[in-house]
Formats: C-alpha cells, sequence, structure tokens
C-alpha cells in the first residue's frame, strides 16, 4: 500500500470519527425531537446557568490547536516516503549534535552516542561531530567525532539562567564554542536516537539553508516499551507533530504554538544571536521561551522530514511530573515581558486552554446532569474538538505501531487501548494543572530514562 492510499483512508477515518461524534453528541442533530429542550434559567436559576455556559465557552479556547491539527493531518501526507537525499552528504555544513544531560545515566549516554554515531556513518553523512555537554563527567571513550563537554559548577550566565538553559548557554561562550556561524547544531536528549531518515532529513534541511531552525516528528513506541499506558498516552504528541508542529513550521515557517526541546536544529549564528540566557523565567521551559524569542526576532522555521525515537515516561508519576513541568514553564513564557504579545498569542491561548482543562472537563458531567440549549455552531464545534481530540490518540498509535511488527489484533488492541487510556491522562492532565498552579515553579524535574535502571532493581 503506497503512501497516498494509506493517508487516504487515514483521512476517511478521520471523517468518520467526527461524523460519529457530530451525531451521537448532538453537533448534527438528525431527530430534532430526540433532544429535550429546558429553559435553563428556571430550571436551575441565573447563576448556575451562567456557570454553565461559561463551562462551555471554555471548551472554544482549544479550537485554535485543533484546526491546526486537523489542517495539518489532512493538508499534507500523514504516510510519507522514506526520505531521499536532494544532495551529497560529502556537500553537507558542518554539523554537531550535541546532547544536554545532567550526567545521572553515563551507560545510557554512551550507548546512545555510539549508535547515533553509526547511524549518521551509515546515512553517508562525514562531517559531524557529537557533543555532549554535562554536569557531572561521564567519560566517554576518546573518539575523533565525540567531544566531551563539563559544565563547571561556578559558571553562571548573565542572566542567571538554570538547568537545561544553563548548560546550552556554556556551549555557546567564546571561550567554549568551536562552531562557525555557519555551522550547523542538532539538539537531542540523552535518549534520543537519530534514525537514517531523519539524518537525510536533516542533511537535505541544512543544504538547503533557507530557515534557520527547524524540528521534526519524535515517535515513542519503538524498540522496546516500558510502560504501555505512558506510550499509549504520548500518542497524542505523535499526532500533534504531524498536525499543528507541521502546519506552522510547512505553511508560516513560524513557531505559533512553540515547539519541543529535542529533534532542534540550528544554525550556529542564529541560535547564538537568539541566546539561552533568558534568565530563571526562561529556564523551565527553556526550548519554548528559545523559540518565541527567535519568532519574536524574525527567524524563520521549517518542518523536518523523517522521525526520531525517544522513550514515554517509565512511570505515570514521571508522566505527570513531566506535564507539570511543562505547563509552569510555558507559564512563565506566556507571562514574560522580553517575549512581545503578537507573537505569544496563539501559544497563550492554547496553554490556557490546559489551565482550564479541570473546567472545561466537567462539561462530560454537567452537559449530561444539566443540559442547556446553545446555538447549533457551539455545538457542532464542541463535538469536532472532541472528535479531532479522540483520534489524535488513534492517529498516534497507527503512526507509531508497526502493523507488519505486531500484527492486526495486537495493532488493533493498541489502538483501542489508546481511546481507553484517553480517561487515565485526563485525570494526570488535570492533576498535573492543579499541581503545577500551587507548585513551585522553578524546578526542573528530569524523569528515568535508562530501562536498564529499571531492570536491575
Amino acid at each position: 500500500m503506497n503512501s497516498t492510499t494509506k493517508h487516504l483512508l487515514h483521512c476517511t477515518l478521520l471523517i468518520t470519527v467526527i461524523v460519529i461524534c457530530e451525531v451521537f453528541s448532538g453537533g448534527i442533530k438528525i431527530d430534532e425531537n430526540s433532544f429535550t429542550i429546558v429553559d435553563p434559567w428556571t430550571e436551575y436559576g441565573q447563576v448556575a446557568t451562567v456557570l454553565l455556559y461559561l463551562l462551555r465557552f471554555l471548551t472554544l479556547l482549544t479550537l485554535p490547536q485543533v484546526l491546526f491539527n486537523f489542517c495539518g493531518l489532512v493538508f499534507y501526507n500523514a504516510f510519507p516516503e522514506k526520505v531521499v537525499l536532494k544532495g551529497s552528504p560529502l556537500l553537507a555544513p558542518f554539523i554537531c549534535i550535541r546532547v544536554v544531560t545532567r550526567g545521572d545515566f553515563p551507560d545510557l549516554v554512551k550507548m546512545n552516542v555510539l549508535r547515533n554515531i553509526n547511524t549518521c556513518l551509515d546515512t553517508g553523512l562525514e562531517n559531524f561531530l557529537i557533543e555532549v555537554v554535562t554536569d557531572k563527567a561521564v567519560h566517554l571513550a576518546q573518539h575523533r567525532r565525540i567531544r566531551e563537554i563539563v559544565v563547571p559548577k561556578e559558571y553562571k550566565t548573565r542572566t542567571g539562567a538554570l538547568f537545561k538553559s544553563r548548560a546550552l548557554q556554556y556551549c555557546l561562550e567564546d571561550n567554549v564554542n568551536v562552531l562557525n556561524d555557519s555551522d550547523w547544531i542538532v539538539h537531542l536528549d540523552e535518549e534520543t536516537l537519530l534514525t537514517e531518515n531523519s539524518v537525510r532529513g536533516i542533511i537535505n534541511f541544512v543544504l538547503d539553508g533557507k530557515h534557520p531552525f527547524g524540528q521534526g516528528l519524535i515517535t515513542y513506541a519503538n524498540e522496546n516499551v516500558v510502560n504501555w499506558l505512558t506510550t499509549l498516552a504520548d500518542s497524542f504528541r505523535v499526532s500533534d507533530d504531524m498536525g499543528k508542529l507541521r502546519l506552522q513550521f510547512k505553511l508560516f515557517h513560524k513557531p505559533l504554538f512553540s515547539w519541543k526541546g529535542s529533534y532542534v536544529v540550528t544554525q550556529v549564528g542564529a541560535e547564538r544571536s537568539v541566546s539561552f540566557d533568558n534568565g530563571i523565567d526562561g529556564s523551565v521551559a527553556e526550548d519554548c521561551f528559545f523559540a518565541m524569542r527567535a519568532f519574536s526576532q524574525g527567524y524563520t522555521f521549517n518542518f523536518i522530514e523523517g522521525e526520531m525515537y525517544e522513550k514515554s515516561p517509565f512511570t505515570l508519576l514521571d508522566l505527570l511530573q513531566q506535564r507539570k513541568r511543562w505547563l509552569q514553564g510555558i507559564l512563565l513564557v506566556v507571562h514574560s515581558k522580553m517575549i512581545p504579545f503578537k507573537h505569544k498569542l496563539l501559544l497563550g491561548i492554547s496553554v490556557y486552554s490546559w489551565v482550564t482543562m479541570p473546567l472545561s472537563t466537567s462539561n462530560i458531567i454537567f452537559a449530561g446532569l444539566y443540559p442547556i440549549p446553545c446555538p447549533n455552531l457551539v455545538d457542532f464545534v464542541c463535538a469536532f474538538i472532541a472528535a479531532i481530540n479522540i483520534y489524535m490518540y488513534v492517529f498516534g498509535v497507527i503512526k507509531s505501531f508497526s502493523l507488519y511488527r505486531f500484527g492486526l489484533l495486537k495493532f488493533l488492541a493498541c489502538v483501542l487501548g489508546a481511546v481507553c487510556t484517553i480517561p487515565v491522562n485526563v485525570v494526570i492532565e488535570n492533576v498535573a494543572v492543579i499541581w503545577g498552579l500551587v507548585g513551585k515553579k522553578h524546578k526542573f524535574y528530569v524523569v528515568q530514562k535508562d530501562v536498564r535502571v529499571l531492570e536491575t532493581v
């Protein structure tokens, strides 16, 4: 089955899910008489009615990102063929693959460095270096393609940046940096694995050279799955990459909703100009703050073809901590005076749809107990939002799990499992919101990343 056929089948399934949700929720009313009409002002009282309508309309805060996800998944082929090189890897500019770590998992770092070197060589890339930036020495083997940088404990940035921002900024200091402004950096987390497809995509991106920043797809169901629940929950993120992220970069070339912290490709001169030295508020979600600053300075972005591999958090607590940190960090970005309002408008709407999630999800209960009449358009849009969010989990599984590797029954079980994890994920997201709003903001929690540590416990 070719990629076009797969994409058409995916679009058909997406439209089917939308229609089913619209019909069953009343967004599309086939029989008007099947819906009970009540006068909420008389039935529930003025205060309760106003609150019910406010809760219903809070759902609409997610509409911008839902539309971006829908358009990205429909208007661009969701199952592209393997990336084909558009030029010789020998002609590619110098590429530094930079991994930032605390140094807590040295064996993981060593293993992934070797695997990523071999992947680059297998793809034909020659002009590259892997640079590991760490707070604690991991004692990498001496190799002409490996450079280990230990950030001194006494190092401080001008604005007092912390955590990953501090380490990334240290690499840009004149006495540490060995790269030219025309060189490129591929930023990875310590658990991120390159694929030949992603390396070819990066080579094409840097050979094109039209945009100084780029990012691609990350999937989480590769090799051994450590925790099925968190992996299925992360299927939503896969769809988010193929929908919203891809559309904003391919069509607008702007990080309208920000970007991720891994699989980040930057040109050195542009990265040094934007800088990671953004104070304490820019240190919790340093990737988001960096993207918004680059956006405000007029830099352009593009989507990079080819996927990379990562692992989902190994425990539900790690998943919760991860989501909490993201929420807190993005809120700091949105509230920062360093980012102009017009550049963070969509990001602000997005994060506040997340902040109000405990209120908007209460509609699941209140809509059944206390129905209220709404304009047909509002009912349609609310059902559309629900349908797209449900399908994001389904598509994420289809994109992440191989039918040939798992077989039809296990593959369908994964799709069904992803849908069944939605209530669990909603609870986790709601707890993360509440915890994030009342908890300490300037904290950087690092999840467990080395599966071999779990195996020896």
